[in-house]
């Protein structure tokens, strides 16, 4: 083996030298070719009389030429785009709103309003005018395959729900605001666009721009608020829907008419428009639905196929495009047009959706933001105007929308919220405003007004939202907390992150939570992190998230509840749902398993380098155990200060079963965990408990010590104290389980370190008093019998 291994070297090192050698003597006698051809080059003296530059410098000049041509130009433009519109989206994420508000803002941020304004020369470079036409071309495509992902997301069958209702809502909230667009026009056309354009093309783009409604948005919206499988969410999609596909529609006539320049001359345009939909939805869709059925898992569905479907959708992109229609309807129809099966349509957004929503739909965000010059509005005037199109957006889609609703028999709450659901324009609004930006119906200054207002319908749809669920709340909490009372129901919310860490938490939950005198309810709660996770994989994750906890549920026949919920504030998003669903008790996985290994093993790269790669498993090791901790007081902090229950933090360490217990107390408080451990011995009669009394508080604490007794007494063969003052492996060792309390398990995880490092799946519990205010909860249950208090803890 030592002999192949040095015979291999040996050959590649001879090769390299022999390459070298030859290289060298076919460059010495290539020379004579470079006095040739300086010889019968015609060199002017002067250019022979310039001194030669250092090769730094040549070096230097080389690079910038490199960073100059178009194709670095191009990358340099799409990195700054990518990494500004990541930033402004997640900083947009933690605040509670769309990550597309933040990717606009963005652009605006690139454009000649701020970079431009402040850093011209950075701004030139970066964007100079001959670089735009390829960033032009790219943001297109990204639309194009935006617009087909957008049409894929529409599911046909929701519309056929209360299909009379959401028309109506939905065609309502297009008129009313059309009309008032239109209306608005009519007084700042002469203004404002008089040199131009025509009224006719004008009045149509305004009534347009106030009508849209940012499907993919409002969606996203809903699933993050939890409202997808409610009454609200059901017509909300349903009602944008419809309003998206006839706001399209009628987009593709107002661009008919424009470009013709009357309604006449259009209506060939529009009789071949109609022509192609009606040849889409009856040939090629029954030709896509055949194709869907044999290609609908990923080990069928090839490059071939993606291919196949990318070229239809490119033709009918070009086919809508020489129709006069624009290229974006013909992939919007095409997307509609996809076969209505789950797992194909999650195929094709899989290959496409990260490409032209991530990489390419920003680079149509600059653009926008290239053509929004907020200084154009450079008086009080002007900004009253743009309030003025702001006015009228909202309130015309606010009537169309919730006082519709509200005469068809939807309650306020509902009404009000579909009212402000239905503002939300985003990115399709801009789409609108680009068109006619482009096809010069829309002056500048109008363009950069309607960009601030849909900015502003956007950005306010989810704050608005909050505020009608403040004012209209649906149950009352306190009587609902009188009801469990005297039901006896104890109420546990389960926080599920890793769904593997599923049975283990449920399985805690069922032997320390349940109790005699209580009936343990359980539901569970998982979220999604990230408000872009597309509407479509909502359903699918729900069920593949669950599967396995509500299989557990059954065989340990525990009623379940379960809850799916997409959010980029996750803690939040937990801690809202246990205070307004007036939960007992929350149990947090904390997503880890301490085993302890290094991260990084020995390889023959370092084996050399002992001590870096000491140092390296040093700190992955202790970030393995010390992240519990870290997570307690950062995230997990949160829960346990802003929930209104008793708090549960499981640490996972290989847990199968409960068969010993240790209970470290090391403060009177601690006495909270005797109970645990009562209602655990009552639901696992073989279960031991071994009792940690660190600062020996039987000797000290009646409280302590007639718990300690009472347990004993009850379960006197099992129940062992043990006379340690601190923590060891050889205590440890010997449990499965360790009940310990938030407060303890922070002065242990600061002192005793390195002896925490081996201890057995733990639950972490910060007890608390009341879920409300004191003052409610006295008044709610006055002197409750004292079993009563111990069994709902």
């Amino acid at each position: 083996m030592k002999n192949t291994h040095l015979r291999t070297w040996t050959f590649y090192v001879l090769m390299l030298s022999l390459f070298c050698i030859f290289t060298y003597f076919l460059f010495q006698h290539g020379k004579v070719f470079d006095v040739h051809s300086i010889a019968q080059s015609k060199v002017t003296p002067a250019i022979q009389n310039v001194i030669p530059e250092s090769n730094f410098s040549m070096f230097r000049q080389s690079l910038l030429n490199n960073v100059a041509e178009p194709a670095a130009m191009l990358l340099l433009q799409i990195i700054s785009v990518l990494f500004v519109s990541r930033v402004f989206g997640y900083l947009f994420a933690k605040i509670g709103q769309p990550t597309v508000i933040g990717e606009i803002l963005a652009g605006i941020v690139l454009g000649p309003s701020l970079l431009g304004y402040f850093y011209p020369d950075a701004f030139h470079f970066l964007f100079a005018a001959k670089s735009l036409g390829n960033l032009y071309i790219l943001s297109q495509v990204g639309l194009i395959l935006f617009m087909f992902t957008i049409g894929m997301e529409l599911n046909l069958s929701t519309l056929k729900e209360k299909i009379s209702e959401t028309y109506v809502i939905s065609h309502a909230s297009i008129l009313i605001p059309y009309f008032l667009g239109m209306l608005l026009a009519y007084f700042v056309y002469k203004e404002f666009a008089a040199s131009q354009t025509d009224f006719l093309s004008f009045a149509l783009f305004i009534g347009i721009s106030m009508s849209i409604t940012a499907f993919p948005v409002l969606a996203r919206i809903v699933q993050e608020k939890g409202l997808s499988k409610t009454h609200l969410g059901t017509m909300a999609i349903a009602s944008a829907a419809n309003d998206d596909i006839t706001a399209w529609c009628v987009l593709a006539a107002v661009i008919a008419i424009a470009k013709t320049g009357s309604f006449i001359s259009s209506l060939y345009t529009i009789g071949f428009a109609i022509g192609y939909v009606i040849f889409m939805l009856f040939f090629v869709r029954p030709f896509l639905k055949r194709i869907g059925a044999i290609y609908s898992n990923s080990e069928v569905l090839n490059k071939s196929v993606v291919a196949f479907l990318l070229l239809l959708l490119i033709l009918s992109a070009f086919t809508t495009q020489v129709i006069g229609i624009h290229a974006l309807f013909g992939a919007f129809l095409f997307g509609v047009v996809m076969p209505q099966l789950p797992n194909f349509r999650k195929l094709i957004i899989d290959k496409i959706e990260d490409v032209s929503v991530t990489l390419l739909l920003p680079l149509f965000f600059v653009f926008t933001g290239l053509r929004t010059q907020i200084g154009l509005l450079n008086s009080p005037y002007l900004w009253g105007v743009c309030g003025i199109f702001i006015f009228v957006a909202i309130s015309g889609k606010f009537i169309g929308g919730a006082f519709t609703a509200r005469i068809l028999g939807e309650t306020w709450r509902d009404s009000l919220s579909l009212g402000v659901l239905m503002n939300t324009r985003g990115l399709m609004e801009l789409i609108v405003l680009n068109i006619g930006y482009e096809m010069g119906i829309l002056p500048p200054s109008i363009f950069v007004m309607l960009v601030i207002m849909a900015l502003v319908t956007t950005f306010m749809t989810t704050p608005v939202l909050s505020l009608i669920t403040r004012l209209f709340p649906e149950k009352d909490v306190e009587k609902e907390y009188i009801l469990h009372q005297t039901q006896g129901i104890f109420k546990a919310l389960i926080a599920l992150g890793n769904p593997e860490n599923g049975k283990s938490l449920l399985h805690v939950a069922k032997t320390v939570l349940d109790g005699t005198k209580n009936s343990l309810a359980v539901s569970v709660l998982h979220i999604t992190p990230g408000t872009d996770t597309n509407p479509i994989y909502g359903e699918q994750f729900s069920v593949d998230s669950f599967k396995g906890i509500q299989d557990e549920a059954i065989m340990q026949n525990i009623p379940l509840v379960t809850e799916y919920k997409v959010t980029d504030n996750i803690e939040q998003g937990i801690v809202k749902s246990a205070n307004y669903n007036n939960f007992d008790f929350l149990l947090v996985g904390a997503g880890i398993s301490l085993s302890g290994i290094p991260f990084f093993k020995e390889s023959p790269i370092f084996q050399n380098i002992k001590w870096l790669n000491k140092f390296i498993n040093n700190i992955t090791y202790q970030q393995t155990f010390f992240y519990p901790g870290s997570l307690i007081k950062d995230k997990t902090r949160y829960f346990i200060e802003n929930s209104n229950c008793s708090v549960g933090v499981f640490i996972n360490r290989g847990f199968t079963a409960i068969t010993s217990t240790l209970i470290v107390l090391h403060h009177e408080s601690d006495e909270f965990l005797l109970r645990y451990a009562r209602r655990l011995m009552k639901n696992n009669p073989e279960v031991t408990i071994n009792i940690i009394d660190i600062n020996k508080l039987a000797a000290t604490s009646e409280v302590i010590r007639e718990g300690i007794r009472e347990l004993r007494h009850q379960f006197p063969n099992h129940v062992k104290v043990n006379k340690l003052t601190h923590l060891n492996y050889t205590v440890l060792s010997k449990n499965s389980f360790m009940l310990i309390s938030y407060q303890t398990w922070n002065i242990l995880s600061t002192s005793d370190k390195k002896e925490l490092r081996d201890i057995p799946s733990t639950l972490i519990i910060n007890k608390k008093i009341s879920r409300f205010h004191t003052g409610a909860r006295n008044k709610i249950v006055s002197n409750p019998p004292i079993d009563h208090v111990a069994e709902s803890l």
